[in-house]
Parts: structure tokens; sequence; C-alpha cells
């Protein structure tokens, strides 16, 4: 697997903006020995001059990384009733990707209508090259297993998959280890990680459709108490996946140190983890 560093984890509350400077974390990201970087809008996306977002990439390359996903409008990180829209008008995202030299979008599905855009959007991001995934997500058509296979095989086109992620598979009470990787095996893309551990008088609260209002803490991924990440990895070994492993977890960091300090921690812990695989 490819280490790769979520811009999240500098990102600040509103999922907006960047707490630290985006060629700050590029240069720690290199430093602690991550493959690659993935970006989301708050650091560059449909909103930023495509000279900005080449800058940017030149930064990425520079420092011998790439990116490994481009998630291009806030609204899709946000899940907001506007986390579709550009699945309606996917040609600035395909631009986003394009100009970081990346083959996959992270995209939002909310209804059914959504369906329909979606293999629209998807045969456009085809002829570019470039795939479009999404991350099984809470108030989403990707929230349970079953679902998003079933969502998966009606938009049928192998440039359509999924981004396993499974704290929020367990904020929904679904299996999360090696039998659902299994299941999802053909059409993972991307992982993502993080860690939630689930108080009933945790600091966050979340919305799912099948369990309603779900609350929580984050909580480190090295803690036990939260994600079983024993589950994980050995599904993950038993499906072989050898793509990109992303450190996703929303941390708030205020200061290149703080950031750097917590990477290094991730990175550590993803290399103890694999190390005898």
């Amino acid at each position: 697997m490819k280490l790769s560093l979520s811009v999240r984890v500098a990102e600040a509350e509103c999922k907006t903006r960047l707490n630290i400077d985006f060629s700050a974390l590029v240069e720690l990201a290199a430093e602690l020995g991550f493959e690659a970087m993935c970006l989301r809008a708050s650091a560059g996306g449909v909103q930023t001059p495509l000279s900005t977002l080449r800058e940017m990439h030149s930064q990425v390359r520079q420092a011998g990384l790439c990116v490994s996903m481009v998630t291009a409008d806030c609204d899709v990180p946000l899940n907001n009733e506007n986390g579709p829209d550009s699945l309606r008008d996917i040609g600035p995202s395909l631009d986003v990707a394009e100009a970081f030299e990346c083959d996959l979008i992270r995209v939002c599905l909310k209804q059914e209508s959504d369906i329909a855009h979606a293999k629209q959007a998807v045969d456009q991001a085809a002829e570019r090259g470039i795939r479009l995934a999404h991350q099984c997500h809470t108030t989403t058509l990707f929230e349970q297993v079953e679902r998003s296979l079933e969502v998966v095989q009606h938009i049928g086109s192998e440039n359509f998959g999924l981004i396993y992620e499974p704290a929020n598979l367990m904020l929904c009470g679904e299996s999360y280890g090696v039998d659902t990787l299994q299941r999802l095996r053909p059409h993972i893309m991307n992982v993502y990680v993080q860690n939630h551990v689930l108080a009933q008088n945790g600091d966050v609260e979340l919305e799912t459709w099948c369990r309603g209002s779900r609350r929580f803490d984050h909580w480190p991924v090295w803690e036990p108490g939260g994600v079983d990440f024993d589950q994980v990895f050995t599904g993950l070994r038993e499906i072989q996946y050898d793509g990109f492993f992303t450190i996703h977890h929303a941390q708030n960091t205020q200061t290149y140190a703080d950031a750097r300090e917590y990477a290094a921690a991730c990175a550590e812990w993803f290399r103890s983890v694999t190390s005898d695989a």
C-alpha cells in the first residue's frame, strides 16, 4: 500500500480553508515519507485559477509526491444538499484533476435522481481518463454496504468505484472487516482512514439515515477503542489491496508543528502495522 496524506489533517472546521500553507503541508509529507497528497477544495479546487493549481502541482512534484485523489469542491466533503451538484457539471472538477495529473475524483450522491447524473459524469470523466469514486459516508447513497453495491452496479462503469472508509461504516452499524472488504474489493479505488469512538456524550454528533443521530469522539488512529484496525488491515491484506492508504482524520491542527507531529505519528503507526505484512 502507498501512504497518502489528506490535507484534511490541517483543515479548518469549516472545511473550506487550511490552517497552514499547502506548500508547508507538502514539505512535511515528503519529509515524513508519504508518497502522495490527497487534495481537497480547502487547498485548491474549482474556485481556484488553473494557473494556481498548476503551481501547486509543481510543488507536489518537486517534493517527489503525487496527488492520489482530488475533492474538487467544498460541498462534497460538507455533504450538504449541494454536494451532488458537481455531477451535473463535472467539467470543472475534471479540470482540477487534470491540473494535478490525477485520475481520481471524489463525488457525492444523496438521492436516487443523482444516479442518472453520475452516469453522465462518469462517461465524461472516462473520455479524459479520469475515474469517479464515492466514500462510504453517512446520509448518502453509500451509507450501507448493500445499498452501495446496488448503486455501483446501477451506474455500471469501471470508471466509478468506492472509497472504503471503515469509521463511517462503523457509525452505521455496518461490518467493515474481511467479509465487507471481500464484497467491495472489485470496486475499491481508495482507502480513507479516520478513527471514531462511539460515546453517548461524545463531542461530535453526526446524523445517519439507518441509525439516527450518532455521537462520538475523534480518536487518534493508533489508539484502541474505536475502529478495529486489526480487522481493517487483515481485510486489506486478504484482498491484496495495493493502492493508496490515505490518512483522512479530522485533526484541525492550528500550526505547522501540530500538523507535523500528528502526520509523523500516523506514518509511524502505518509502518509499524504494515512492516510484517
